[in-house]
């Protein structure tokens, strides 16, 4: 759900947070308004309203991890952890961690990927918040949440600061269930005029084939 869906229509800090963002024509590829979000970053009042209104949805929720995914994610997930009294697990790339660590690879349009995390990172039933910056298609967020459930955790939802209303990915599927995500800013990433049928058959982000129930 987006956060204007969510009780917060109307509210001023959604509007500076999407103000904060840059959009970035034709990049990294023609057809890609780029959502940049350095710009918010760097703007200490619309990153504050960011973190702060993430926190307000999770402070109460029972969460002890907040799950970040490489690279932006990190970016988000280290305040909002420690606001709600929780730890910070990084999920990174192949062959950025040390030590022994659990993978999930997944399929993109362009090849595959592959996401770890350390073994023992996090224990038995933890209830994790899994954080990146941006969701399209929810593909990395679905591997996302199979790598810790795998790890015997609990992913209670995801949130991301910026939501494509073209892909409308609000639920992955898993297991038979739906995983929720939120998000902050609604935008608009497609500036060459398909429609959505032809985008999904040609996709600009992921393709997560079994993993995401488009709705």
């Amino acid at each position: 759900m987006f956060a204007a869906d969510n009780g917060l229509r109307g509210d001023p800090r959604l509007k500076a947070i999407a103000d904060a963002i840059s959009v970035v024509p034709n990049f990294p590829k023609p057809g890609i308004m780029f959502q940049d979000i350095t710009t918010l970053v760097s703007n200490h009042k619309a990153f504050k309203h960011t973190v702060d209104i993430f926190v307000d949805r999770y402070r109460n929720m029972g969460i002890s991890v907040v799950a970040g995914i490489e690279s932006r994610g990190f970016i988000f997930a280290p305040p909002i952890a420690l606001a709600i009294g929780a730890k910070f697990i990084p999920l990174r790339k192949p062959g950025k961690l040390p030590g022994e660590v659990i993978s999930e690879a997944y399929e993109l349009e362009y090849g595959n990927d592959c996401l770890e995390m350390h073994v023992g990172a996090l224990e038995q039933g933890e209830r994790v918040l899994v954080i990146d910056d941006l969701v399209a298609t929810g593909g990395t967020l679905c591997a996302a949440i199979r790598l810790l459930e795998r790890q015997g955790a609990e992913v209670v939802e995801c949130a991301c600061v910026i939501g494509l209303p073209e892909l409308k990915s609000e639920h992955c599927w898993m297991e038979n269930r739906f995983m929720s995500w939120s998000s902050l800013a609604n935008r608009n990433s497609i500036s060459d005029g398909r429609s959505l049928e032809e985008i999904l058959e040609t996709p600009i982000y992921m393709d997560a084939n079994e993993l995401l129930e488009l709705r």
